[in-house]
């Protein structure tokens, strides 16, 4: 009987534990940031959404790469243009390199969930703090992103390869910041501040903050 007493007493104790190590675990906070980090249902693979953000942007980045390899050839460069669209945008070309998600919805998707996650009402500092510049960083991708369509879009119109040849080097450069960032304030550093971070700033923090809430 003691012995009944006491197997009882214990799953009394275990079942009054596990509803709080499940909130622990589904902190809304921590289930959004999960949505970029690990895994999001529509993505390819069901990755996070930061990865395949950072798969489609390298696809555009070298792409973009090839398009410039030879600024006299205008066929080389509306072809590969196509392929830097396709990892951009995945409807805005029939077939293509890229994973079929593209940049900008991978990027959008990252600033609204990681908005979502600083919302929560069980948002630490940390994820606060480094949420701001996850979305930053997001932000400015989404913006370039958009600047590379427009430009790709003027490139597969132009007539001659002396039309497309600037159009092509500006959307390379612009690729890279998807990627890397820029230095657009020439302090020799790239930060997440609007029209600097990049997928790598992105990150770099999205990484502080998982890494601050015990991932």
């Amino acid at each position: 009987m003691k012995a009944f007493a006491i197997c009882f007493a214990v799953v009394l104790i275990a079942v009054a534990v596990l509803p709080a190590a499940l909130a622990q675990s589904e902190k809304d906070s921590h289930r959004h940031m999960g949505h970029v980090a690990k895994s999001w249902h529509d993505t390819p693979g069901k990755v996070g959404l930061l990865t395949i953000l950072e798969e489609e942007a390298q696809i555009a980045a070298r792409h973009a790469d090839l398009a410039a390899r030879d600024f006299s050839d205008l066929a080389s460069m509306q072809r590969h243009t196509r392929h830097v669209r396709h990892a951009i945008d995945g409807s805005s070309e029939s077939g293509g390199p890229g994973k079929g998600y593209g940049v900008a919805k991978a990027a959008q998707g990252v600033s609204r969930h990681i908005t979502l996650a600083s919302e929560a009402g069980d948002a630490s500092d940390n994820v606060k703090r480094h949420s701001e510049h996850v979305d930053s960083s997001a932000q400015n991708v989404v913006n370039w992103a958009k600047w590379v369509m427009h430009l790709s879009g003027r490139v597969l119109s132009a007539s001659a390869a002396v039309q497309a040849a600037p159009l092509v080097q500006r959307a390379q450069e612009l690729t890279q910041h998807i990627v890397e960032g820029t230095d657009a304030n020439g302090d020799g550093h790239v930060s997440w501040r609007p029209g600097e971070g990049g997928v790598a700033q992105a990150k770099q923090h999205m990484d502080i903050m998982a890494k601050g809430e015990g991932w």
